[in-house]
């Protein structure tokens, strides 16, 4: 598969990198980051995986996430994933919750998006496959983390995936899609008006139907204004607490829904991820 790096800096001792390739998933040229700590060649490291949300491409957590000193030091690659198909020829919306920018980590199966809007296959089938053939990354050690929408991608991921992901945490996530508006929207828009279809990603749901992990790990930030109609974190600690699944979720006082938030306990996620990605 095709790979070409665009760009390179050293940070930390390690290599931040921006890359693109041609997609089979989505039919369409894609673009991701990925950090490389600073380790022995020869060396073979875990790697947490960064889900980003509406709007956002793989550059907001890059430039903004605060990330690679955690990442230096615990020796763990961290990669960010565009968060939809893009290109003149891709269908969109107008909005900004829907389209571009809002993949929302579903394969669609409704049109006009059913050829490119394939972005689960893309981010837990393809672009690992890519980064393991490509990269000195450990492939049996990764861990999965996101924000807002990509929350919500990795917690449907981690559940749905629970041998391949060691941890799984998330920042202010959409924990129960099926139940506010932006996922409304984006799921009947991409999957259609059958809610049995919706459920495989929804994390809430898919506690319901059965799936485990034994823990996860979730921060919000009280100040959020979309914590209440949008992200519903109390849906997600009534499933986990019906199911046994020890979720330590964070209320930050005085936190939004920004980078800020996000830059402030990022850091910490890592870590949180780097003692659960140590060990054979």
């Amino acid at each position: 598969m095709s790979l070409k790096r665009e760009d390179c800096w050293k940070s930390h001792g390690g290599w931040q990198g921006i890359y693109t390739h041609d997609s089979d998933a989505t039919g369409t040229p894609m673009r991701f980051s990925l950090f490389l700590p600073p380790v022995p060649e020869g060396t073979r490291v875990p790697i947490l995986w960064y889900l980003s949300g509406l709007t956002c491409t793989h550059a907001n957590v890059t430039e903004k996430g605060e990330y690679r000193a955690a990442c230096a030091k615990a020796g763990i690659a961290f990669i960010a994933p565009d968060t939809s198909p893009r290109g003149d020829e891709v269908p969109d919306d107008d909005a900004y919750d829907f389209g571009s920018g809002a993949g929302f980590y579903v394969d669609a199966t409704e049109q006009p998006f059913a050829e490119n809007y394939r972005m689960w296959s893309y981010v837990t089938e393809e672009l690992p496959a890519l980064v393991a053939d490509k990269f000195p990354i450990d492939a049996k050690r990764q861990s999965i983390t996101g924000h807002s929408m990509g929350g919500h991608g990795a917690l449907i991921a981690g559940l749905r995936h629970p041998g391949r992901y060691r941890s799984v945490s998330a920042l202010a996530p959409i924990a129960n899609p099926m139940a506010v508006p932006w996922g409304k929207k984006a799921l009947s828009g991409y999957l259609g008006d059958d809610r049995d279809a919706w459920r495989a990603y929804d994390a809430c749901a898919l506690i319901e139907d059965g799936a485990r992990r034994s823990e996860m790990l979730v921060d919000v930030g009280t100040d959020d204004n979309f914590l209440h109609e949008q992200l519903k974190p109390e849906a997600l600690e009534a499933a986990c607490g019906g199911a046994g699944i020890e979720l330590h979720l964070r209320r930050r006082p005085g936190y939004d829904h920004s980078y800020y938030f996000i830059s402030t306990f990022l850091g910490e996620h890592v870590r949180w991820h780097a003692e659960r990605l140590t060990g054979d």
